[in-house]
């Protein structure tokens, strides 16, 4: 079993938050993903399909039975209200599978993997330590393009709905930088992960 030390890893979409866990996951620690998790919620067969069935209507889940992914998203950034009764189906059911995860972990530490850490503000109660992985906005844009087949107001509009760089930052206890250059990141994941270590020690 992991020891008590928790560390909640965040980061705007584009900022390569998965990249930098994998590198700590490398080194030994445990990750528990809440995006992943929301995934699995969301295949078909997901615990989440029928309530999201019951909730929307079936025109939001595919033909393989998994949630439409694209027409919620266009459902819920034009509705807040729509966005609350998503969140009020998926927000328990991840809740309830992040403990169950956190609970066997058997890493050196955990690490919970939030994209909306700084958002939903009671996870800054249920970690020890905040790692925001930054990179200038320019950036974050270009990949997200790339990467998922959006134009830029797509990508702009996702942004507008997560906190601001500047709140993350704020948010932080540790910080690192993804803007390119491997050698140095790889280099600033091995030192914090000894820190961590380190506290991880302390937390037994």
């Amino acid at each position: 079993m992991a020891g008590n030390f928790s560390l909640g890893l965040t980061g705007g979409i584009g900022s390569g938050k998965t990249t930098i866990a994998n590198m700590f996951a490398e080194l030994g620690a445990t990750l528990i993903d809440t995006d992943l998790i929301a995934h699995q919620l969301t295949i078909p067969g997901g615990l989440a399909i029928p309530a999201i069935r019951e909730q929307f209507g079936p025109k939001f889940i595919t033909t393989q039975g998994a949630m439409d992914r694209a027409a919620i998203r266009q459902l819920v950034f034009a509705d807040t209200e729509q966005k609350h009764k998503l969140e009020a189906i998926l927000h328990p059911l991840i809740r309830t599978e992040t403990e169950r995860e956190a609970a066997q972990a058997k890493g050196d530490y955990r690490i919970f993997v939030v994209p909306l850490l700084v958002e939903s503000g009671n996870w800054k109660q249920r970690v020890d330590r905040i790692l925001v992985v930054d990179c200038d906005e320019e950036t974050q844009i270009s990949r997200v393009m790339s990467r998922n087949q959006l134009n830029r107001e797509e990508v702009t509009a996702i942004m507008r709905n997560q906190a601001s760089r500047q709140d993350r930052l704020t948010a932080a206890d540790d910080v690192i930088n993804n803007d390119g250059d491997l050698k140095k990141i790889r280099d600033e994941v091995l030192r914090l992960h000894q820190r961590y270590l380190q506290l991880a020690d302390f937390s037994k």
